[in-house]
């Protein structure tokens, strides 16, 4: 639940205070809430992003955490990219998913990166997922969760971004000065949602040019191409598309899913033949299959959930 919901009740009782003490209603029960957001939006920097082209919202990358349901506490943590085309951030692809996974004990952190569309260009998207990632860590240190099981997902160019950073990580900096970025930056497992993977012949194409601008050096379209950048260090993956999917092919899916295999992983891959692009959890009048049921199941073979 978004703390800007509350906002309204806090008015309320702002103009009560206000009221003769008889001309006051009886104080209302708190209603009760089984998660919410505790905290933030949490810059990933506290002074200016590397790289800011201003002081404008859309320059200013942000988290924003969702808390586990208390009862459900796994003690594991998921890091959320909404897809948009690297050009917009769909909410339902972003808050959707964090209010679903703190449901469920998971507490979710939802990343406002920059966009192409607000001028940036990679590699500051991959940047903002990396702090993301460490700051991630850093919190399940301080607040007794376990560091190990942060996980990522990330749908259409936000699985795109998700899949940069599962085989573009790194194991942080010990002689960093700042301790963040001593930290891995490598998620311990990857959600991708009918994630753009190929920047080739599978592209979805504002994606691309909005993440490299028009004429992308041929070079970094393969670097980005990340079915290409699969290796044995690439974290155990989730991944689902459907095939009448028209915006971004079944393939960047099928690509990916081939690369994890032929580097000796084991990912999970669900195929649906309906749907759209851009389900997420399901819209008015479009339902989604049903792979939130599925990943749950292998959150649990996995261990990341008990």
């Amino acid at each position: 639940m978004r703390l800007s919901h509350f906002l309204p009740t806090t008015l309320l009782l702002a103009l009560a205070s206000a009221l003769p003490a008889a001309d006051r209603p009886a104080p209302a029960a708190a209603a009760p809430t089984p998660y919410a957001l505790i905290l933030g939006p949490i810059r990933l920097w506290e002074g200016d992003a590397p790289g800011a082209l201003g002081l404008r919202p859309q320059d200013i990358p942000t988290l924003t955490p969702y808390a586990a349901d208390k009862a459900k506490d796994t003690g594991a943590s998921i890091l959320v990219f909404p897809g948009g085309g690297y050009g917009g951030l769909a909410e339902h692809e972003g808050t959707g998913y964090a209010e679903f996974f703190a449901a469920h004990g998971i507490t979710a952190y939802v990343l406002k990166y920059r966009l192409g569309s607000n001028g940036y260009r990679h590699p500051v998207m991959l940047n903002d997922a990396a702090r993301a990632l460490r700051l991630l860590r850093v919190f399940a240190k301080r607040d007794g969760r376990d560091p190990t099981r942060i996980g990522v997902i990330g749908s259409s160019a936000g699985g795109h971004l998700a899949s940069t950073l599962v085989t573009h990580f790194d194991s942080g900096n010990p002689a960093a000065t700042d301790p963040i970025d001593r930290e891995s930056s490598r998620p311990d497992l990857g959600i991708l949602c009918y994630p753009v993977i190929s920047l080739l012949e599978f592209a979805h194409a504002g994606s691309r040019k909005n993440l490299l601008g028009d004429k992308p050096d041929p070079e970094l379209v393969k670097f980005l191409s990340n079915e290409l950048q699969v290796t044995k260090n690439t974290p155990p993956c989730f991944l689902w598309h459907t095939i009448e999917d028209k915006a971004v092919p079944v393939e960047n899916t099928l690509l990916f899913a081939a690369a994890l295999r032929q580097a000796g992983g084991l990912p999970s891959v669900h195929i649906y033949e309906k749907g759209a692009h851009g389900l997420g959890l399901g819209r008015p009048g479009k339902p989604a299959p049903p792979w939130a049921d599925q990943l749950l199941y292998w959150f649990s073979e996995r261990k990341f959930t008990p």
